[in-house]
């Protein structure tokens, strides 16, 4: 089908099970007859809401009808949707909503923006109790757009999704030949508000399935595991020469090399993301040098924040995988990254679930701290024998600490190498770290994965309660 939009239906169809669909409220009409919408009323109120199968696993799925009004929210189309998350946490399912819509239904006023209301009020609760996805196929603005980012991941279909709060019209100056904030490309890499972009609606419902079978149904299920044939104990021989790469380090060790990879246009930086280890679902947050630069930027960490919050809401562990030296330095980067850093910081120390860090590059200063390190409650932390774990680059260290002595040495060269291969052993190496006990053990490369897999299989009884409060402030 290529790029042609599917119907409401035929997208439920294509994602569901065969034949495994219900719908629910199929004879729901708008009751609002302002306007001569009586004349105009049609089956469903431009929503096909249901529940079905998605891999032999209960969902519930609404999806917008454009056939219908254009598939505007009006009163009884988000009642509806709101009556599907009722059941959702009833009965401990995913929600998946299939967004296309022409925006708030004008005809019905304010009998349509409360309605609306309603469904942030049902999804702000539903979070981090089920799963809740986002698919958009077609024009989702306004408070639609709400809906979306109140979802935990945002799908889009590249050529005929767009997704805004304000139109890229209505910015003086602006138009969408300049800057079409509501394509897909500009929220994924600029907005940070879409965790995956499709080619098609057939790679995006097939992602959505992909994404759908690693998760639970919800925040006590464990439904998401799955038995897998991949040697537990794999050795890994070309992580030992390769040029550290995030996404190729996580790949390697996952269960037949799974990778789902979320938000990868926002915050290079950082790369978030699911994998499994020994069948079970790991949440992944690992630092990914830009053009060279090991550093940690505010976009990467707010992506990485929310990523972390999903992870312990729903009992995923999480593995992060650190090669940083510091903060992405310039003045943009300045008003945010304060706030940022803490947000990020107090996500971690905030989570119950197992935590692992394997530090396989450069550990440096605040920022490896940062990267679920001991002092945040890391549970385990492994390192490469290459690591360097310390407060700064070596040679830096040396030429503070013996700046004098630099200056009037008469080999300068010679003094400088000396000075900086004993910090390296003293402040910065793996083992010097270890002796201290930030690093719990030094693994080759080649090891990671069984020697992760051993770690969470250790953790797996792990049992933390955090201080009793109403919510965290940050």
């Amino acid at each position: 089908m290529g790029n042609s939009k599917m119907s409401a239906g035929d997208r439920i169809d294509y994602l569901l099970d065969d034949h495994s669909f219900v719908e629910l409220g199929g004879y729901v009409s708008a009751r609002n007859t302002d306007y001569n919408l009586g004349a105009k009323k049609v089956k469903g109120d431009g929503v096909i809401t249901g529940y079905g199968m998605l891999d032999g696993r209960m969902v519930y799925v609404y999806s917008q009808d454009t056939a219908a009004l254009g598939g505007s929210v009006g009163e009884m189309h988000a009642k509806k949707i709101a009556r599907l998350y009722d059941l959702a946490m009833e009965t401990g399912a995913p929600v998946i909503g299939m967004l296309d819509c022409a925006g708030l239904r004008l005809q019905e006023a304010y009998d349509a923006l409360h309605a609306f209301g309603t469904i942030f009020n049902k999804q702000a609760k539903a979070s981090g109790v089920i799963p809740q996805i986002a698919a958009v196929f077609g024009m989702c603005g306004g408070g639609s757009a709400v809906m979306s980012s109140l979802a935990d991941f945002t799908l889009i279909e590249k050529e005929n999704g767009s997704l805004f709060i304000n139109s890229p019209n209505t910015f003086e100056g602006n138009s969408e030949s300049k800057v079409n904030s509501a394509s897909a490309e500009y929220q994924a890499s600029k907005a940070g508000s879409v965790d995956f972009v499709c080619e098609s609606e057939e790679e995006l419902l097939a992602t959505l399935k992909e994404l759908v079978s690693v998760l639970p149904s919800d925040l006590a299920a464990d439904d998401a595991f799955e038995e897998t044939k991949d040697d537990l104990n794999r050795i890994i021989p070309e992580l030992n020469d390769a040029e550290y790469d995030a996404r190729f380090i996580l790949s390697s060790i996952s269960d037949d090399n799974l990778f789902i990879e979320t938000k990868k246009e926002y915050g290079p930086e950082i790369v978030t993301g699911l994998i499994r280890l020994n069948g079970e679902t790991v949440g992944a947050v690992a630092s990914q040098p830009v053009e060279g630069e090991t550093f940690l930027g505010y976009k990467g960490l707010a992506k990485a924040r929310k990523f972390i919050r999903f992870c312990d809401a729903f009992s995923i562990p999480l593995l992060t995988i650190t090669n940083v030296t510091g903060f992405q330095a310039d003045l943009h980067q300045e008003r945010r990254l304060g706030n940022a850093a803490a947000e990020f910081a107090a996500a971690l120390a905030g989570c119950t679930v197992p935590r692992i860090n394997l530090i396989a590059g450069k550990a440096y200063g605040t920022a490896a701290v940062l990267m679920n390190s001991r002092a945040l409650g890391a549970d385990f932390v492994l390192a490469w024998p290459d690591a360097s774990v310390g407060m700064m680059d070596a040679g830096q260290a040396v030429r503070i600490i013996y700046g004098d002595e630099l200056s009037a040495s008469e080999d300068k060269g010679a003094f400088l190498a000396e000075k900086t291969a004993e910090y390296q052993e003293m402040q910065s190496s793996a083992t010097a770290a270890a002796a201290r006990g930030y690093v719990d053990d030094i693994i080759e490369p080649d090891a990671s994965r069984k020697r992760l897999i051993a770690a969470y299989q250790m953790l797996f009884g792990k049992r933390e309660e955090m201080p009793a409060r109403k919510h965290a402030a940050l």
